[in-house]
């Protein structure tokens, strides 16, 4: 299990005594609150001098969770966790669960040694699984992946995945399951696949059955955000709810420049908060889940965009002219190549639950991620151990899924997922399982509530150097940026421990402390990882 990095006698830079400085976060989210929470624990900032601006009207951000067994729960995504989380499982090491038995992260440890991930059915075609299927790359396949973890990330410039490999590579299991458990698409950047091979090459191994894949006791929110939140409230930190940011104000002292004034939107009302010279700001940029839309059991989810939401906007805004604070243009002005449905299924009839357990050879939990390689949609669908949220009836079971080609017509209901109701992508995946007779009592006992989101994959469209800035910019003295679009060299997005990792280098930088986070696992200088790695790539069994 992680141990603890922190050292509390680090006092570091704005003097030893801290209890002057305030530190104001723009954001709600996981990379806000761990920013929050490291400022407290390593830089010894008093929580009651912490203040987070959330537009929303809770905290938690893209790790949410939501509902009710009457009205359909909903979890818009949930992000893959891992043994080498260095950074989240540090900071969840200081944050006692809810009920104070233990720490978060030996909770999740504890947890995973009970219910290990070994899926028996990775891969759905024709109605049939595929128990442990072989990946299918060719020789020519396996030297492009090789070749892509050794080039240099100057030379891949602005390039896609899809100009690195032919169309051949985009047709093996390989790339079904890679693409479908971390949301890659072919024309995404070919550096953020690039970094994924290098980040995930211990998992290669194994990756057939998601072998190493981690998983929260309930859903990430109950898991993460509601501890978190309950040890930053205990200290003091507090929270301005429905405050959208609207822009930043700066000054320069003499060389050194830094934000003096904070001005958002409340109720209807423009209000400001003047910064002094050694106070913080903490900045989310951007959210990949910006202007996500809820349909219905009856009604399909509309498609919205950048200007839904202050997030982008404020990005926008205060990158004008300034061009050390990143290009949000790269990011927010191509949802087609970012956009994607989930769904979340709230289920008061156990059949569903059953049959694919009978169907799949896992215990709901113990699977992990079912793909179904001939939906037209791409589709696949997580089983969660039961309850997956705190407080959710006995007799109730939820689950997720989606879609990675929403625009395209589905095989058992003609329209496109982004089009169809909850009752129809249940009527599809349904019909891709080959449910048959209790297809009418399932649908009727089901609430399911489809997700479009604009951004989700946003984070790893094509970019070039610049385009995301770095934690704290050249030349600010308070201003720290956190979240998916900064650059941390090394790490790899759409992780909770990108965001937490920005969190901690941001608080570290701002506040001039020893205690940097972890470095990264680089599993690619490890010879036995890269032993088993070459073995599973050409489907040799060792």
């Amino acid at each position: 299990m992680p141990t603890d990095h922190h050292d509390s006698s680090d006092k570091g830079a704005r003097g030893s005594d801290r209890s002057g400085v305030k530190a104001y976060i723009v954001g709600g989210g996981i990379g806000g609150m761990a920013a929050a929470a490291f400022l407290i624990r390593d830089g010894h900032v008093p929580g009651h001098n912490i203040t987070i601006l959330e537009e929303l009207d809770r905290v938690g951000g893209s790790l949410d969770g939501a509902g009710s067994a009457e009205t359909g729960y909903v979890v818009r995504g949930g992000r893959m966790l891992e043994g080498k989380y260095r950074c989240t499982y540090d900071l969840f090491s200081s944050i006692p669960t809810l009920d104070e038995t233990q720490t978060v992260t030996q909770e999740t440890f504890q947890w995973n040694e009970v219910i290990k991930t070994g899926s028996k059915s990775r891969l759905v075609r024709a109605g049939r699984k595929i128990d442990t299927p072989a990946y299918g790359l060719a020789e020519k396949h396996i030297l492009g992946l090789e070749r892509l973890t050794l080039e240099p990330e100057a030379f891949l410039a602005n390039s896609s995945i899809a100009d690195q490999f032919d169309a051949s590579f985009f047709e093996t299991n390989f790339w079904l399951m890679w693409c479908t458990t971390f949301a890659f698409q072919p024309w995404h950047s070919a550096v953020e696949f690039k970094r994924y091979l290098q980040r995930f090459v211990h998992m290669i191994e194994g990756f057939n059955q998601l072998k190493g894949i981690m998983r929260t006791v309930y859903n990430q929110f109950d898991s993460f955000v509601r501890p978190l939140k309950a040890w930053l409230d205990e200290r003091g930190v507090s929270y301005a709810l429905g405050a959208r940011v609207a822009d930043l104000g700066f000054a320069d002292d003499g060389g050194a420049k830094r934000v003096d004034r904070i001005a958002f939107d409340r109720a209807g009302r423009r209000e400001t908060i003047d910064v002094g010279p050694d106070d913080l700001v903490i900045v989310t940029l951007g959210s990949m889940t910006e202007a996500s839309s809820l349909g219905t059991n009856d009604a399909a989810p509309t498609l919205s965009g950048k200007r839904e939401g202050g997030a982008w906007s404020l990005w926008e805004t205060i990158a004008q002219g300034r061009p050390e604070f990143g290009r949000p243009s790269a990011f927010d002005d191509h949802v087609d190549q970012s956009k994607w449905v989930s769904f979340t299924a709230t289920q008061s009839d156990p059949t569903f639950f059953e049959k694919v357990r009978d169907f799949s050879g896992n215990v709901p939990g113990e699977g992990g991620l079912i793909t179904f390689a001939d939906s037209s949609w791409l589709m696949s669908i997580v089983l969660p151990h039961q309850p997956h949220f705190i407080g959710q009836p006995k007799d109730v079971n939820v689950f997720w899924g989606y879609g990675l080609y929403v625009d395209k017509p589905g095989d058992f209901v003609r329209k496109p997922m982004s089009a169809c109701t909850g009752r129809e992508l249940m009527t599809e995946l349904l019909g891709h399982l080959r449910i048959g007779p209790e297809t009418p009592r399932i649908l009727d006992t089901t609430i399911a509530i489809p997700c479009m989101m604009p951004f989700i994959t946003s984070q790893f469209l094509r970019r070039s150097r610049g385009d995301r800035p770095a934690v704290v910019p050249e030349g600010w003295s308070n201003l720290g940026f956190v979240g998916q679009f900064v650059e941390l060299p090394d790490d790899v997005v759409f992780t909770v421990e990108y965001s937490v990792r920005s969190a901690q280098a941001a608080v570290a930088e701002l506040l001039g402390l020893k205690t940097t986070p972890p470095p990264v696992y680089k599993g690619q200088f490890n010879p036995r990882v890269l032993v088993d790695a070459f073995a599973a790539l050409h489907d040799l069994h060792m």
